[in-house]
């Protein structure tokens, strides 16, 4: 609680005759302190979002608390409640801070003018006296820029929390499937800060231990708009992407998240969200867990689809590579040569050349895996199937084509 300090009783008579003859014409200090502020606030002056009735109101009621309090009079009203309510007000009204303690210093220079023009009257009042007055002044003024800013805090953080609650919903309807209602769509969009229609992408990064915390400010730093929600283990985000190429996005994910990530295709309106959403799920369902790497969609189409038919994709395996898998020892130099190998349009010589080895023995490779397989490199399914196989399969052996893979079969 806010309590007077005590003073000398000719003193505290003194502060108690001037806070009355200033409370008796206190119309009219209220239009001096209103001019006043208007005059050193382009803000206040535009009377937006503060109106000249409301600063009217408030200061006179401000006025009288802060009057009586100095004065040590017996209150009419609460003086930390209305120094309170006004640091809600007008952090509803999101006037800055500084520009309410302004204006509170310029009520309180308003008062003390008026103050020592009443002083001038009493030629009886010491000049040492007037300093100890006016010190108390400022002491009350003080307090109750104090207890003001303090509400004003309080109530911006209030604030912040439920506009982070309800951009939160709004991006949750996004991600459901809502935003094709055009009222939610115009509803997130306001909420979120951005437009309707632009470029988007849909981000989902697991919340691996070894990954940052977050992600959104490893984007910030690039000064790249996102904004993100925790989804079961999982972090979803919106980026926007705007005129940059999707590759940037990639880009700032592979050298700085950390994390395992999904990414979705761009997209143009915030109400495709929920579907870009699925579709960076899927990105992300190709790679192995916490391998900290950040996979395109568009970049892993194969993957994405052998990942949604598990019980087909293992069967596909065994199919095509079943006799290549079952052979421990040849195994890895197997399956890398069949990867160059399609990699180069399945010319022996190109192979030869990225593999350090003969021609020869890329030919010798590959009829080992005719052998094993039963399947012959004249196939265009056996080649189809030898290309889709590897990328379910866990680690280096996806690496096909150049893309690397880890699949969850």
């Amino acid at each position: 609680m806010l309590t007077p300090q005590p003073q000398p009783q000719a003193d505290q008579r003194l502060r108690g005759a001037l806070a009355g003859a200033l409370l008796d014409h206190i119309d009219a200090l209220t239009t001096r302190v209103v001019a006043d502020i208007h005059a050193h606030s382009e803000m206040y002056a535009s009377e937006r979002p503060v109106s000249g009735p409301d600063l009217t109101a408030v200061c006179r009621d401000n006025l009288i608390r802060a009057l009586e309090d100095f004065g040590g009079l017996p209150p009419t009203g609460d003086f930390e409640q209305a120094a309170r309510e006004t640091g809600r007000r007008r952090a509803v009204q999101q006037v800055p801070l500084d520009t309410v303690l302004q204006a509170y210093r310029r009520g309180g220079r308003v008062m003390w003018q008026a103050m020592t023009e009443v002083l001038r009257g009493w030629s009886e009042v010491a000049q040492d006296t007037a300093l100890e007055v006016a010190g108390a002044l400022w002491e009350t003024i003080d307090r109750y820029s104090s207890v003001m800013a303090d509400a004003y805090r309080m109530a911006q953080l209030e604030l912040h929390h439920r506009q982070d609650t309800r951009r939160g919903a709004l991006f949750e309807a996004l991600l459901d499937g809502r935003g094709h209602d055009p009222v939610v769509a115009k509803a997130a969009a306001a909420a979120l800060g951005v437009p309707e229609r632009d470029r988007y992408a849909m981000v989902v990064a697991a919340q691996d231990p070894a990954a940052p915390p977050h992600p959104a400010p490893v984007l910030a730093a690039a000064d790249v708009w996102s904004f993100w929600r925790p989804r079961a283990e999982r972090y979803a985000g919106i980026v926007r992407i705007g005129p940059r190429a999707p590759g940037m996005l990639l880009g700032i994910l592979r050298r700085h998240l950390g994390a395992t990530a999904g990414v979705s295709p761009p997209f143009a309106r915030l109400a495709e969200a929920g579907s870009a959403l699925r579709l960076a799920e899927r990105a992300l369902r190709t790679l192995t867990p916490r391998s900290g790497e950040v996979a395109a969609l568009d970049e892993r189409l194969p993957e994405a689809l052998l990942c949604e038919q598990p019980e087909i994709t293992e069967r596909l395996v065994a199919h095509y590579l079943g006799g290549v898998l079952s052979r421990p020892v040849e195994r890895e130099v197997l399956l890398e040569t069949l990867s160059v190998w399609l990699g180069t349009g399945g010319s022996a010589g190109r192979s030869a050349e990225r593999l350090f080895c003969h021609r020869n023995t890329v030919l010798n490779r590959i009829g080992r895996i005719t052998e094993l397989t039963g399947w012959s490199p004249d196939s265009g399914e056996a080649r189809l199937g030898w290309a889709l196989a590897p990328r379910a399969l866990p680690g280096p052996a996806a690496d096909t084509d150049g893309l690397s893979g880890a699949g969850p079969v």
